[in-house]
């Protein structure tokens, strides 16, 4: 009996450790999207009736961009006339408006068309930002005006972005399949999910003093190891670089550096007060003449003291400075010379002690 329950036990086991691998397997199977698999057009017949309320978004532009939408803004009404999306261009305000119609059955029709109007007003062309009304493509506004402080630095900063005649930001576009404009306080990039967060890390770091071409070498590493199917599933952490961040500009020190004193809760010692230090040695108790003579005392030994040390730097000036030693000359063969053998140094010695005498 016992051999027979335990024969039970251990199939049962297995029978649920089978049926745990067989639950993975289908969720990863769920999990993993199939290679050129596209999701399925909303259409008319999925929301017949259209929709309850009218929903509308309204957006400003600059005063340099109304000549341009006031060319295009035709096109652009054709284009969200597809979707059964109205729009209006108010010049004398300034602003583009898009609203919802009774015709309207796409509910996400009226948030690609609140992008579209605000990337035309973010300089987008219109060719270009057309393309958010279709479903694969979305867009991304990255504000970088107030991300640093100093105008010069941030204007530095920007242009780096844009590289030399517009370099890094083409190299950006090839590799994030993403198209980004570049004007004023924003960035804007239309394209891809994966490849607008891609955008918005290397245009973050850009701003950060990160140059992009560190993230442009790591994008290019990544699109190599897409491409095998054997390293797609495995960590690709190894083949990435690792760059360090260097300081370059090493700020100078302080000369006097001030250390902080250890916090006490207790506050410093008051100074002692002139009476009593008079009452520590004995002065406070003598009488006023002795406190005059004293104080007299102490100022003719200041004066005295005074006097000697100014004598003494008056002195300084009157005291000989030291010779040096007239330096021994080698004749040819490496011999001394003698003094014999330089008359004329021995008439100018003679003379000055006839002089001296």
């Amino acid at each position: 009996m016992a051999s027979q329950n335990g024969t039970d036990g251990v199939n049962e086991a297995r029978a649920l450790k089978k049926a745990e691998n067989d639950k993975q397997t289908d969720e990863a199977d769920l999990l993993t999207v199939p290679d050129g698999w596209k999701e399925q057009p909303f259409t008319k017949e999925d929301n017949p009736r259209g929709m309850l309320e009218e929903s509308s978004f309204a957006t400003l532009f600059p005063k340099y961009r109304e000549s341009y939408l006031k060319d295009c803004w035709p096109l652009v009404e054709k284009a969200l006339g597809e979707t059964y999306i109205k729009a209006s261009l108010d010049l004398i305000e300034g602003s583009m408006t898009v609203c919802t119609t009774r015709k309207t059955f796409d509910p996400y029709a009226i948030i690609r068309a609140r992008d579209l109007i605000k990337l035309l007003a973010r300089s987008v062309p219109f060719e270009h930002a057309v393309r958010i009304l279709q479903d694969e493509v979305a867009c991304d506004i990255i504000k970088v005006g107030t991300l640093v402080r100093n105008r010069e630095r941030f204007v530095k900063r920007r242009q780096r972005l844009i590289g030399p005649k517009g370099s890094t930001l083409k190299a950006l576009e090839l590799l994030t399949n993403c198209y980004v404009m570049v004007q004023g306080n924003t960035v804007s990039a239309l394209g891809p999910y994966n490849g607008l967060k891609e955008v918005r890390k290397v245009v973050m770091d850009t701003m950060k003093n990160i140059h992009p071409i560190y993230n442009i070498k790591t994008l290019m590493i990544k699109r190599e190891l897409s491409k095998d199917p054997e390293l797609r599933v495995q960590n690709w952490e190894r083949f990435l670089p690792k760059f360090r961040h260097k300081n370059l500009s090493k700020r100078k020190e302080p000369k006097k550096k001030r250390v902080k004193k250890e916090y006490t809760p207790f506050p410093p010692q008051q100074p002692d007060s002139q009476i009593d230090k008079e009452l520590a040695t004995g002065e406070f108790f003598l009488r006023e003449s002795d406190k005059k003579r004293k104080r007299m005392e102490e100022i003719k030994v200041k004066q005295a003291e005074a006097l000697t040390k100014k004598q003494e730097q008056r002195n300084k000036a009157f005291i000989p400075p030291k010779e040096k030693p007239l330096p021994k000359k080698k004749t040819k063969g490496g011999k001394i010379a003698s003094q014999s053998q330089f008359p004329h140094l021995e008439t100018q010695q003679n003379s000055g002690m006839m002089m001296d005498s």
